[in-house]
């Protein structure tokens, strides 16, 4: 399985004495194009690498929280 995400280290947020990096698309799906820009999430574990997940526009990510699936 090809990694669909990357974290930008150099663009991150602090919420609640968390830091969340935003993510950017490495490959091309579910209307995403490969540089695109997502939300943000904390760690790897949040965003599932495998099918068509996403976390757009501005939206936050952390804890235990897991977006996996098509969601």
């Amino acid at each position: 399985m090809s990694k669909k995400y990357e974290l930008l280290k150099d663009d991150c947020i602090e919420y609640d004495g968390r830091t969340l990096y935003r993510i950017r698309a490495l490959r091309d799906f579910r209307g995403m194009k490969k540089g695109d820009l997502g939300g943000y999430i904390e760690k790897e574990e949040n965003l599932s690498h495998e099918r068509e997940a996403w976390v757009s526009g501005n939206a936050q990510i952390s804890g235990d929280a897991r977006i996996d699936g098509n969601s």
